[in-house]
């Protein structure tokens, strides 16, 4: 009784830090093969994560990282999820409509980037944790809890959590689930010298922090952490926050008792399925990222495919639009956290300057953002084709200048969005605005 009363303990003190320290939600999610990870290697056979090559990352034995994390981090008993909300009062896209401007997404927007924001939340979490269970060190029911010694398990120390990531965008999966793996994935999986050094020393915790550079399929665990559930956008949802949520996952080596996972409350509903001006949501729950206008401005490197051109409207970096006609976002609260405050121009854009944008004006504006992730190449690749979405004329002087522009790929997406704006035929924002 003891030993569970230690481990309640742990984790309602987990999850009060995680209050705490900025957080709206928190859970637990056990380490097991879940359900839902069963569909990841056939979505990646099907091609559906589209470059994303990190995506296919593989253990020794040849087996996908994120379709288990017992695979990728054998040592891990429980997943500390955490959730915090970034959506801020102003419009959403779908309510807004001048021709002029373009479209970031609303993560995009804040004054620092999340993964610094989430990351420095999480280490205070982590740092209770080590705190919590340094205190308890030397007893013996909490040994057992890090470690079965009688099983044989061989908890092999890591690096101690967050290597410092680099700043990186989130879109596809769960609209932030497309950061490249940085170093800390590579180390988890390093072997290195036993922690049970001695019969006597109590086995090291262990425990490594991510925001979207892990070896997991983070909206699976905040589901069975009952964070929320997994929406037919493939979004976290949470009925009272709905589903502008960046979430912080906290592997550790204690198996703490786990959280019973939130109930699916889409129900009958396909608005974000019949809103998606790409059709990049092929079924309920499932992706195409080829098809997904955050992955084509962000991900996709070189020239987007020109059947996919008009679908983005005038979407200059990621997508909300499955997120914005969701019925549960409709009363969803402003954060009050002061980093996730827009930045000054970032909400509807001006195309013309962000299509001439120069290379030093880029660094200066979106210096620790994650608009750094598409590239100055990108975001002037997709301001143009954005403008010859627009239907508006009065950018034609600026898309030929464009055309000569000494970037082949934003010259060439400038040549497409001159002859877009030439044609005589409505103008394919009057047809993003009726499908929106």
């Amino acid at each position: 009784m003891g030993q569970l009363n230690q481990i309640s303990q742990i984790a309602a003190l987990v999850k009060q830090t995680a209050h705490q320290a900025g957080f709206e939600l928190a859970g637990i999610a056990p380490v097991r093969d879940l359900p839902e990870l069963d569909h990841f290697p056939d979505w990646i056979e099907a091609g559906y994560a589209g470059e994303m090559k990190y995506m296919e990352a593989r253990d020794k034995a040849g087996q996908l990282k994120r379709a288990s994390l017992r695979s990728a981090a054998p040592w891990a008993r429980s997943v500390i999820v955490c959730a915090i909300n970034y959506n801020t009062a102003n419009p959403y896209s779908t309510q807004v409509g001048d021709s002029e401007r373009g479209w970031i997404s609303r993560y995009a927007w804040s004054r620092e980037d999340y993964h610094e924001a989430v990351m420095r939340r999480l280490r205070v979490v982590e740092d209770q944790l080590r705190n919590e269970v340094g205190e308890r060190g030397q007893n013996e029911t909490v040994s057992q809890l890090n470690c079965d010694r009688k099983s044989g398990l061989d908890l092999q120390k890591q690096p101690r959590s967050g290597a410092r990531m680099q700043p990186t965008a989130g879109a596809v999966g769960n609209k932030h689930e497309t950061a490249e793996p940085q170093r800390g994935e590579r180390l988890i999986a390093t072997q290195s010298r036993d922690a049970m050094a001695t019969a006597t020393e109590p086995p090291a915790l262990q425990t490594h922090c991510y925001v979207d550079t892990g070896p997991l399929v983070e909206r699976v665990y905040a589901k069975y952490a009952g964070v929320g559930w997994i929406g037919k956008n493939t979004c976290i949802l949470n009925q009272k926050m709905g589903s502008w949520l960046f979430l912080g996952v906290i592997l550790t080596s204690l198996e703490l008792e786990p959280d019973l996972p939130a109930p699916d409350r889409c129900g009958s509903c396909t608005r974000c399925i019949d809103a998606c001006p790409t059709d990049a949501l092929i079924a309920p729950y499932q992706l195409d990222s080829n098809k997904c206008i955050s992955y084509l401005t962000i991900e996709k490197r070189g020239a987007i495919p020109e059947d996919m051109r008009e679908g983005m409207g005038r979407h200059v970096f990621g997508c909300d639009i499955c997120q914005d006609v969701c019925p549960w976002n409709r009363k969803a609260p402003a954060t009050s956290a002061a980093e996730f405050q827009s930045r000054e121009g970032l909400v509807n854009p001006a195309l013309d300057w962000l299509a001439e944008m120069s290379a030093e004006e880029f660094l200066e504006k979106f210096r620790g953002s994650p608009i750094r992730r598409t590239k100055r190449t990108g975001l002037r690749r997709n301001a143009a084709i954005a403008v010859g979405n627009s239907g508006d004329p009065r950018f034609l002087p600026v898309l030929k200048k464009l055309v000569a522009d000494e970037d082949s790929i934003v010259a060439q997406s400038a040549k497409w969005a001159v002859e877009k704006l030439s044609r005589p035929a409505a103008s394919s924002s009057e047809s993003y605005a009726e499908k929106s």
